[in-house]
């Protein structure tokens, strides 16, 4: 199949850089998308073979990839509704 799945629009201004460009060619890579009541767009993804998990966020620079450890990031500030996705995502990416 060729067509995408899943087309999403960037809301931020150009300074805060590109928006990531994520193909699922690597079906190790987990991929989960999150925008809040404010157009706050997050993008989590994770290897699953090597369990590096990054979060990118418009707000805080597309272009600075921050890690994600047992489903929480150090040094973003992120609402009640971000970190339970981003929980959710942790979860459902890694092996149980």
């Amino acid at each position: 199949m060729s067509e995408p799945l899943l087309t999403i629009r960037n809301h931020h201004s150009p300074a805060c850089g590109d928006p990531p460009i994520i193909n699922e060619e690597d079906r190790d890579t987990y991929i989960g998308y999150f925008e809040n009541q404010h157009g706050e767009q997050w993008v989590f993804t994770c290897n699953r073979t090597t369990g590096e998990a990054v979060l990118r966020g418009g707000d805080i620079g597309w272009n600075t990839p921050w890690p994600v450890v047992n489903g929480e990031v150090d040094g973003v500030n992120l609402s009640h509704d971000e970190k339970l996705w981003l929980a959710a995502c942790y979860a459902a990416a890694m092996p149980s």
